[in-house]
């Protein structure tokens, strides 16, 4: 995770690869988080594409604003859109000064 001065984003891997987007309908990650100081934080936007041997997917995922001050914890929601349907996925992360 880096932060910016306005935001903050999230760098993954999914393993194996997503689907090709040429392939069909492009899939949507979407990012909302809380951290345990009870701020939300709204989806701003991110990339992905295949790794280069292709059995892997690297994106990123850009929220706003920037995490608050003391923030230790950070709740987060990737939820996959594509053809109408949605998939989510729940994790805590860790946030060090």
């Amino acid at each position: 995770m880096k932060g910016a001065d306005d935001s903050f984003t999230l760098h993954y891997t999914i393993t194996p690869a997503l689907p090709d987007s040429d392939s069909g309908t492009p899939l949507l990650p979407v990012l909302s988080a809380e951290d345990d100081l009870g701020n939300a934080y709204e989806d701003r936007g991110g990339a992905y594409g295949p790794s280069q041997d292709g059995t892997r997917t690297h994106g990123s995922l850009t929220a706003h604003p920037a995490l608050a001050p003391g923030t230790t914890a950070l709740r987060i929601r990737i939820t996959f859109l594509r053809n109408g349907q949605e998939s989510a996925y729940d994790m805590t992360l860790g946030v060090h000064p």
